[in-house]
């Protein structure tokens, strides 16, 4: 029963697919997914690849997203992601948990776990999220020495390392551009272009920037909203929708609970809830019956 009880797609594989992604003329796209249930759903409807945002799976501890989650908890949500789908997984590595050899390790434990490609960032330690102000970033030799120990580390080439600059709204977009230059040249394969606000914005880091590029299309935050069509035609090789699924399950929760409190009966709430029919049919419970019956399918013979 392949692909039954986890991707029937190697971890290898999927790497080679995320690279082969970035180098092909169409964009490839990430939506964030904060369970492996919602990583399926990614795959049936047809997008390019799933990414695990650090400010999710902080959120879902009840946390802030400044830091404070753990290599061991981001990889195993990770891992727990990544066995399920045939798609390459992106995760969010924040700063490398610590100096140079720990971003190196996090590579190690993050190709361990199944995953494609993670994204390391230049802020420091405490990091926050990269819509909010008030971020500090590192020198560039210091961010230029934890990306060449995480390149170093990786066991499989078509890992991809991603290196995310948060420089713009702090240096301007001069300075960003030159941190992804000399980010590319530590050997990262992708640039995270952080927090541009428009899409000029977009554009001249296009222009001046051979190495393929990710855009961050969150919601709420500084950017604006451009679409995967407009992102590719600018040039960009791939974009990610971090919280969106986050934010669109936790709406639909409050409201339905405040209708429970008020109302004591979810009742009138049915027409918004995903039937159990289609929750069957995501986990594909009737291939789990198949299997069920092609072990357990036996009869005992009467005695002669």
């Amino acid at each position: 029963m392949t692909g039954l009880l986890a991707a029937a797609t190697s971890a290898a594989d999927k790497r080679a697919a995320f690279r082969a992604g970035l180098a092909s003329d169409r964009i490839q796209r990430y939506p964030g997914a904060f369970n492996p249930l919602v990583a399926k759903l990614i795959q049936e409807i047809g997008f390019e690849g799933v990414y695990v945002s650090g400010a999710v799976l902080s959120a879902e501890l009840g946390l802030p997203d400044i830091g404070l989650t753990t290599l061991t908890e981001v990889a195993g949500r990770g891992q727990q992601i990544a066995r399920i789908t045939d798609l390459p997984v992106l995760i969010d590595a924040d700063t490398g948990f610590g100096e140079p050899m720990s971003a190196a390790r996090t590579v190690t434990v993050l190709e361990d776990a199944g995953i494609a490609g993670c994204h390391l960032e230049d802020q420091v330690n405490p990091k926050r999220c990269g819509h909010l102000d008030g971020k500090a970033v590192v020198p560039t030799a210091e961010m230029v020495r934890r990306l060449r120990a995480a390149v170093s580390a990786r066991r499989d080439p078509n890992f991809i390392v991603c290196a995310r600059t948060d420089a713009a709204g702090i240096e301007g977009i001069d300075a960003a551009i030159e941190r992804a230059r000399a980010y590319a040249d530590a050997g990262a394969d992708l640039i995270f272009t952080e927090a541009l606000t428009e899409a000029a914005d977009f554009e001249k880091f296009r222009a001046a920037v051979s190495t393929p590029l990710l855009a961050n299309m969150t919601e709420f935050g500084k950017s604006e909203l451009l679409s995967a069509s407009t992102l590719e035609s600018i040039g960009y090789n791939a974009v990610i929708y971090p919280v969106s699924t986050l934010r669109l399950a936790m709406y639909a929760a409050e409201t339905g609970l405040r209708e429970i409190f008020q109302t004591g009966t979810q009742a009138k709430l049915l027409d918004r809830m995903q039937h159990r029919s289609r929750l069957y049919e995501l986990l594909e419970y009737e291939r789990y019956n198949e299997f069920d019956s092609d072990i357990f399918n036996f009869a005992l013979e009467r005695d002669q």
